[in-house]
């Protein structure tokens, strides 16, 4: 499983090589934006097409996604409130609400601060106008020292690409991909539905704190 997650980082980075008389420097995202992602397991484990919103100001996000998993389809609809310390996991056709005590620091979209940087890559080319994107590519460890990521954000605008990591509970690489990016979001997406007022605070069923990267774990 290790061979295969090195072998698909090596492949990435021999893509398109791209010449830079210049080191490029870690980034962070614009703090305010809308994207679209996929996310997927070599295994098929997990696969999930969703919408996001992000806002760094006020440390919230807020995920809707739909996809497989385990060969079951479902259709997730979540939103973190890292000040508040707060998840709802949001439940419109039934029109329920599950609140849940989120229990995390707030991850920024960056290149995180001891990231290794790569390469620079061409995706498409340069050969014409309009024809190509520039992006950096970036490798460390995850937060749990277990297992590494690879990272990959626009040269301009530092747009995340692609994230690859290993997840031990989905048996082997998760992949994402993040496209159709705008900058600035509707506020509305971070304030819970009417009916989520009544809901609730739940203490996590199985008593291990939500993270970010506990949606995939």
């Amino acid at each position: 499983m290790q061979a295969a997650f090195w072998t698909t980082v090596g492949l990435l980075c021999l893509t398109a090589g791209f010449g830079s008389t210049q080191k490029p420097q870690p980034c962070s995202s614009p703090p305010l934006y809308t994207g679209s992602m996929t996310v997927g397991t070599q295994d098929e484990h997990l696969w999930a097409v969703g919408r996001y919103s992000y806002d760094v100001v006020n440390q919230r996000m807020h995920l809707g996604e739909t996809g497989t998993l385990n060969n079951k389809t479902f259709t997730y609809d979540a939103l973190m409130l890292y000040q508040e310390g707060i998840l709802y996991e949001i439940n419109h056709h039934n029109k329920t609400c599950v609140k849940k005590p989120l229990k995390a620091d707030f991850y920024p979209m960056e290149v995180p601060k001891g990231a290794e940087f790569v390469n620079q890559v061409v995706i498409g080319t340069l050969s014409g106008p309009g024809e190509g994107l520039l992006v950096n590519s970036w490798w460390g460890d995850m937060p749990d020292k277990q297992s590494k990521y690879f990272l990959s954000f626009t040269e301009f605008g530092c747009f995340p690409v692609s994230a690859f990591f290993k997840s031990k509970s989905l048996g082997g690489m998760v992949s994402v991909s993040y496209y159709d990016n705008v900058l600035g979001v509707d506020p509305g997406v971070f304030v819970p539905p009417p009916f989520c007022k009544d809901a609730k605070l739940e203490a996590n069923k199985d008593g291990k704190e939500t993270n970010y990267f506990s949606f995939f774990n």
